[in-house]
């Protein structure tokens, strides 16, 4: 049979054998939009042959009774097979009852889900562990607590800073922060191996600075583990490997104490540190047992002389009210009020904020080889619990109570006060200070 010409006449009311040749020579009659070319093998295939030339196939036919049209491409670059191949798979769910928009719905919307995925994904890669620390130190405070207490959130920005700040003391630059190579990591990439490297790294530098700064990211994961948006990305556990534990130093509780010995020659050696703000303050903590933060904030409105009391900054109850003492109180009336706090200091806290350097002065002086700030504290409990109950010593230090141990409930503060005289007094004595003995409600006259 000889194949048509170019100008053969195509009726397009009938289907046809699609051929290429068909196709191409089909053009749009005069006065019409388009014409549409039916495949006589594939029921519902045809192309579409518009007025401007656009050839674009086309599949229609219907589902549960209502019209079903999908445009499926381009004459030529979707070939006859290809169309076909299409119009096959749609026709045979269309024969299902089966609308295929159904299942593109589907697929779409899961394909829509997994780019969501994928682009949350990304985000949490591109967080770093810098950005959330900043955010860590504004809300992250302990539980049950206002906020972080100063001393240790200074740590914590000084752990990650980057360093290169002029030294306070000594020559020369700060270095970085144990922490700081940790600030620029993704949050999400930080496990396991991630803290291992690093741990490794940083106890060259100093294994029991590198296992603090340890325990402080340790909190910090345990912060974000806790938040939705970022609970998914961060390995909560990631600190707790058994190679991390293994190589981290012994946990070794200080015991350091000012022995019963030791105290008339540090007690006199602080009373001749030229600094007097400092030699009281140490003196303050010896005869009140009251913690070096707690005391060194000490404000003028925080005592009341007239009424012999003393309201101090708590760690459980987040503050108590505790006798003042006649010998601690006279110690206290002699600072001079330069400004709200007793301990007044030139520092941005206003405050003294750290009296090691004149203890090491007063130690060196008396001959003691060892003691912290704490150390004093510990005194106070030791000696305290000579001369009263250790209940009423564990009040007046601002420990929680153990009142199966020792039978013990919270005194009220007239029946602590008893207690307070007789610890002062003892304290004295040991110390050599002679204090005369007077009522509770006096001034004390001191002789050395």
């Amino acid at each position: 049979m000889a194949r048509p010409s170019k100008n053969a006449i195509i009726d397009f009311t009938v289907s046809h054998d699609l051929t290429h040749g068909l196709l191409d020579r089909a053009v749009c009659p005069p006065g019409k939009s388009f014409v549409l070319i039916k495949d006589a093998e594939k029921k519902g295939l045809r192309l579409r042959v518009t007025a401007a030339g656009g050839k674009h196939w086309q599949f229609e036919t219907r589902v549960k009774g209502k019209l079903f049209t999908r445009a499926l491409g381009e004459w030529p670059t979707i070939s006859i097979a290809d169309a076909r191949a299409e119009a096959h798979r749609l026709r045979g769910l269309t024969e299902q009852g089966v609308d295929p928009r159904l299942g593109e719905a589907e697929k779409a919307a899961q394909l829509a889900k997994t780019v969501q995925q994928e682009a949350e994904q990304a985000a949490a890669l591109s967080i770093l562990v810098g950005d959330v620390w900043g955010l860590y130190l504004v809300q992250g405070k302990p539980k049950r607590k206002d906020g972080w207490k100063p001393r240790y959130l200074a740590d914590l920005r000084a752990m990650s800073g980057p360093g290169g700040v002029k030294k306070k003391r000594g020559a020369g630059l700060t270095k970085p922060g144990p922490l700081f190579p940790l600030m620029g990591k993704p949050l999400a990439s930080v496990d396991e191996d991630v803290l291992q490297s690093w741990y490794e790294q940083e106890s060259l530098r100093g294994r029991h600075q590198g296992a603090r700064a340890l325990m402080m990211f340790r909190g910090f994961l345990r912060w974000c583990s806790g938040r939705p948006e970022y609970r998914r990305i961060v390995n909560r556990d990631a600190g707790r490997s058994a190679a991390i534990l293994e190589n981290l130093p012994p946990m070794t509780r200080r015991t350091d104490v000012l022995e019963t010995a030791q105290m008339v020659p540090w007690w006199n050696a602080v009373d001749q540190l030229p600094n007097r703000t400092a030699a009281r303050y140490l003196q303050a903590l010896l005869l009140t047992g009251i913690r070096r933060e707690a005391l060194a904030a000490l404000k003028w409105v925080d005592v009341d002389f007239r009424w012999m009391k003393l309201t101090v900054a708590d760690k459980v109850e987040g503050t108590r009210v505790i006798p003042l003492t006649p010998f601690l109180a006279k110690l206290l009336s002699a600072q001079p009020k330069l400004n709200e706090f007793i301990f007044s200091g030139t520092g941005k806290r206003g405050h003294i904020v750290d009296a090691r350097a004149s203890l090491a002065k007063a130690l060196k002086a008396a001959g003691i080889d060892h003691l912290t700030l704490h150390g004093l504290r510990r005194a106070y409990k030791q000696r305290g619990r000579a001369v009263a109950p250790h209940g009423a010593v564990d009040q007046m230090q601002g420990h929680r109570p153990s009142g199966t141990a020792d039978g013990y409930a919270i005194l009220p503060l007239d029946d602590l006060r008893p207690f307070a005289l007789t610890i002062e007094r003892h304290i004295l004595k040991l110390a050599g200070v002679a204090v005369a003995e007077v009522g509770l409600d006096e001034r004390v006259e001191v002789s050395r």
